[in-house]
């Protein structure tokens, strides 16, 4: 039996917490007769929902436009310009000239009657970033029919009231709820089945090695073994280790050798937490052996990345509270 500690512990908000997501509604329209808006690529996760109607999504160069209807989600990994309309055919305006002007979040198109939508972007700490652009799909669509309609609809609900009523705190509570809706997509693409390539994503959505990834996240400082971490996954080492890295990408214990060496990043980049320190907490019996693991992966000595990488003064492993910037892009 697990004890309560290890089944609380909860990779996702961990992975989440280290890429400091920060994801923010930055505008939306309405929109009524024929129309299209073409969007351009941008070094960001977009993310948009429909509150009201229907609409044509297409990525430029990536097949057909799908259509979404009232309630649907959809996430934008790839950076690709794309095109949301009232049908393919329509010729797109452009977003930038759309919503040209100093604050401006929002549009109207025609007489607005048909459709509303709401529009935003995932930002993520650069040095992370790539734990999840690797992961991420080009495209996914969360459709209304989902068993997570409900949440959906709940917080598209609550976010138009906010954005619209200018209540006190409403930009706090659009920011909570628009990272509430984040976890839900990501929730709703791990349990949707589809095709997910190898990787962290992937392995937190196999219930069957879900017990060691709670493990070696609850405790990266400890000296996991292969056979402890098939044990509590109740497999063979083989079966185990064979499944793991089919799932993750990687073995186990590389799995969390790199995780070990993220937060040890972040520990190096954002604290003055002394390299022995770090070390213990991460489970290495001496700074030369952190040290050594820390080149292995990373290709430089943690000296020469915290001197590189410009510590705070913060003294914790803990990051800070992320801010939350506001704007269209």
């Amino acid at each position: 039996m697990r004890d309560s500690t290890e089944m609380e512990i909860d990779p996702l908000s961990d992975v989440l917490r280290l890429i400091k997501a920060e994801p923010t509604v930055t505008g939306g329209f309405t929109a009524g007769g024929p129309w299209a808006i073409r969007f351009p690529a941008r070094d960001k996760v977009k993310f948009f929902g429909v509150v009201r109607g229907e609409c044509w999504a297409r990525v430029e160069d990536r097949g057909e436009a799908v259509k979404f209807e009232t309630g649907d989600v959809g996430l934008l990994a790839e950076q690709r310009p794309f095109v949301l309309s009232s049908a393919p055919s329509v010729t797109p305006v452009d977003a930038v000239t759309l919503f040209s002007g100093a604050g401006r979040t929002t549009a109207v198109i025609g007489d607005g009657s048909a459709f509303e939508h709401f529009g935003g972007h995932v930002l993520f700490d650069p040095a992370q970033a790539s734990l999840v652009r690797n992961v991420l799909p080009a495209w996914i669509h969360i459709r209304a029919t989902s068993p997570e309609a409900v949440a959906f609809r709940a917080l598209f609900s609550q976010l138009v009231i906010e954005r619209a009523d200018a209540r006190p705190g409403g930009q706090l509570a659009s920011t909570q709820l628009t990272q509430l809706l984040f976890i839900h997509i990501l929730r709703a693409h791990l349990k949707s089945g589809g095709p997910m390539a190898a990787g962290w994503l992937r392995a937190l959505a196999d219930a069957r090695i879900a017990p060691a990834l709670r493990l070696m996240h609850g405790s990266p400082d400890r000296p996991w073994g292969l056979e402890e971490l098939a044990r509590a996954c109740g497999m063979s080492r083989t079966t185990f280790a064979s499944h793991f890295r089919e799932t993750a990408g990687v073995p186990p214990l590389t799995y969390l050798t790199d995780w070990r060496m993220r937060l040890a990043e972040q520990a190096l980049r954002e604290t003055a937490t002394p390299m022995a320190s770090i070390a213990q907490r991460l489970g290495y019996a001496s700074e030369s052996a952190f040290s050594n693991a820390f080149k292995r992966v990373t290709g430089r000595s943690p000296k020469t990345f915290r001197r590189s990488d410009q510590p705070s003064a913060s003294s914790s492993l803990d990051p800070p509270a992320a801010e939350v910037g506001l704007g269209w892009t």
